[in-house]
């Protein structure tokens, strides 16, 4: 008995897994029609996260510094503008998650722009109005601009071409500068890839075959155009702090190639998830880096 069930009970574990995994494919692929339970779960979700997510900066974040009427910023001058890249970026993908989302549960592609493209935008804008009651901070129309820019990239390739043909995305690498001022830079990586402007790359990453059809390109092949910056130990130029530490503010601009992973083809909904998820990351390659030190070539830049 106990011989038989060892040769059966992969068959056994095999066929679970199998159909669990069919199970899971089912419920991943997207609804043709409204599929009211599944929009009712989204919608419940969204609120639900954006709620704790709001509440958890206005507990840990905000509630470490004085409050103050609401007033405005300008901080465009701030970082060399990487943090309106941030705020582009960050909308961006989560309007698309938003929209993804609402695809998935059956709803128009009309509803989808109106009602999910836009999550990105009206979540940060939201958290810029904590700002503006904030003495530290303040309410920033040049961040609200950047929200529109990354939600208006999103709707208006969606209008334009019913696909994203140009994908934004992000990489990081640690850098020395964090070192010199972790309380603005951050103390560990998590901090860091939030903190660190200096080790974070913006990209446009422009889907060659989805411009030329009827090209043997690859239909996963991408070129990228990247946006960085270097030597920031904190927002505005310290002329003091720079020379005492060597160190010189300074634009960085990237060509590189890149991987569209919603373009790799599967069967798998779960596959096809996952991908998308990782989609907003650059893929490290070869790449050239412009600036004021002239041309230099990175092997893998990331």
């Amino acid at each position: 008995m106990f011989v038989k069930l060892k040769y059966f009970l992969p068959f056994l574990l095999i066929s679970y897994f199998s159909f669990s995994q069919s199970k899971f494919n089912t419920f991943l692929t997207p609804s043709d029609t409204l599929n009211k339970p599944r929009r009712n779960a989204v919608a419940i979700s969204e609120a639900t996260l954006a709620s704790i997510a709001l509440i958890g900066l206005n507990q840990l974040w905000y509630a470490d510094y004085e409050k103050s009427p609401l007033h405005a910023i300008n901080d465009n001058n701030e970082w060399l503008q990487m943090d309106k890249f941030g705020h582009v970026f960050s909308s961006y993908q989560l309007g698309r998650f938003g929209a993804d989302a609402l695809n998935w549960s059956g709803v128009s592609e009309k509803n989808q722009l109106i009602y999910g493209a836009t999550l990105g935008f009206v979540f940060l804008t939201t958290v810029e109005v904590f700002d503006g009651f904030s003495k530290e901070w303040g309410f920033s129309w040049r961040d609200v601009l950047a929200n529109g820019i990354g939600t208006g990239l999103y709707v208006g390739q969606e209008l334009l071409w019913d696909e994203q043909r140009i994908s934004l995305k992000f990489s990081f690498h640690q850098t020395k500068y964090a070192s010199q001022n972790p309380e603005k830079l951050g103390n560990e990586f998590q901090e860091q890839l939030l903190k660190d402007y200096n080790g974070q790359t913006y990209w446009l990453s422009v889907n060659l075959k989805s411009f030329f059809k009827e090209s043997k390109l690859p239909p996963w092949l991408s070129i990228a155009f990247g946006y960085g910056a270097e030597g920031m130990l904190s927002g505005v130029k310290d002329i003091d702090n720079q020379l005492l530490t060597n160190t010189n503010r300074y634009r960085q601009y990237y060509l590189s190639f890149d991987v569209n992973l919603e373009k790799i083809k599967t069967n798998s909904h779960f596959l096809k998830t996952v991908l998308s998820i990782f989609n907003s990351i650059k893929v490290p390659f070869p790449t050239l880096e412009f600036s004021q030190n002239g041309c230099v070539f990175h092997l893998l830049y990331y």
